[in-house]
């Protein structure tokens, strides 16, 4: 980080300023992520009963808005240097992007390998994944600075990547936001467990007051009522439920209410004076 803002100095690029602008942020995010996985590990608590699972969606939406903001920054002072271009030394922007895409190359290689379905790494990779487009922007732009003296070519390419990493930035933040906003998780069709559980145990006549959500991407939750036949054993209902759930939909914490004849809210609500 340290030569890319010795040699953007000195060179005058912009992308390698930008490059070691979003290393800097990098540092800050990329520890942020690291405590926020620490702190996902402790146990749940009376005040917290879900424990702090939240804490990585939380640090991926903090990531993702911040990046959004230095994209604004990259962007303003791209159009800064389009209106008014100025030099740039292409020889020492080149060695210097060389020697930040080797080191990013290995940190992309490191968290790529266990990424998977957790948003607090996805969004840490996010921000590596910037640093290695910024330098490879770096590289072509010095080569054509080298081959042709178009300076215009620092600034474009650098648009270029803060625009890749706008859409990137967006997903995470768009996602994080949705687990934070409890939304129904994209691989939970409502529609589908309701039709599953009355297709499938004979003794289900209504399936209602569905909620789905999630603690974190790998971690759906479910609530839902289900009104069974009077005749039929409240306990093997459940267990049939739970079945279903688990195997059809991969739900393994779920939480089922079992009504004999008709919704114990309804009821409840009913009888409640005006």
């Amino acid at each position: 980080m340290l030569v890319e803002v010795a040699g953007g100095i000195w060179s005058g690029s912009l992308a390698l300023l930008a490059d070691a602008g979003h290393m800097l942020t990098d540092t800050a995010s990329l520890a942020l992520a690291w405590l926020a996985a620490r702190l996902s590990r402790r146990p749940a608590d009376e005040l917290r009963s879900y424990g702090y699972h939240r804490l990585q969606i939380l640090a991926a939406f903090l990531n993702g808005v911040f990046f959004i903001f230095i994209v604004g920054w990259i962007l303003y002072e791209a159009a800064h240097r389009l209106l008014q271009p100025q030099p740039v030394i292409g020889g020492v922007m080149l060695w210097v992007a060389v020697i930040g895409l080797v080191v990013n190359l290995l940190a992309f290689a490191l968290l790529h390998r266990g990424h998977g379905h957790n948003l607090n790494l996805r969004a840490a990779l996010l921000h590596v994944m910037g640093d290695l487009l910024g330098s490879l922007a770096a590289i072509v732009a010095a080569g054509v600075i080298l081959l042709t003296g178009w300076y215009p070519v620092d600034p474009l390419l650098s648009v270029l990547v803060a625009l890749l990493i706008l859409v990137s930035a967006w997903r995470v933040v768009r996602q994080s936001t949705h687990i934070l906003l409890e939304g129904t998780p994209p691989d939970v069709d409502v529609k589908r467990i309701r039709e599953a559980l009355c297709r499938q145990i004979p003794a289900v006549k209504d399936v209602h007051h569905v909620h789905a959500w999630s603690l974190t991407p790998d971690r759906p939750m479910l609530t839902l009522h289900v009104t069974i036949d009077e005749p039929a054993n409240c306990r093997d209902v459940l267990v049939a439920v739970k079945r279903v759930l688990h195997d059809e939909f991969h739900i393994t914490h779920s939480t089922v209410q079992v009504e004999p004849a008709s919704c114990i809210d309804e009821i409840t609500a009913d009888e409640t004076p005006a």
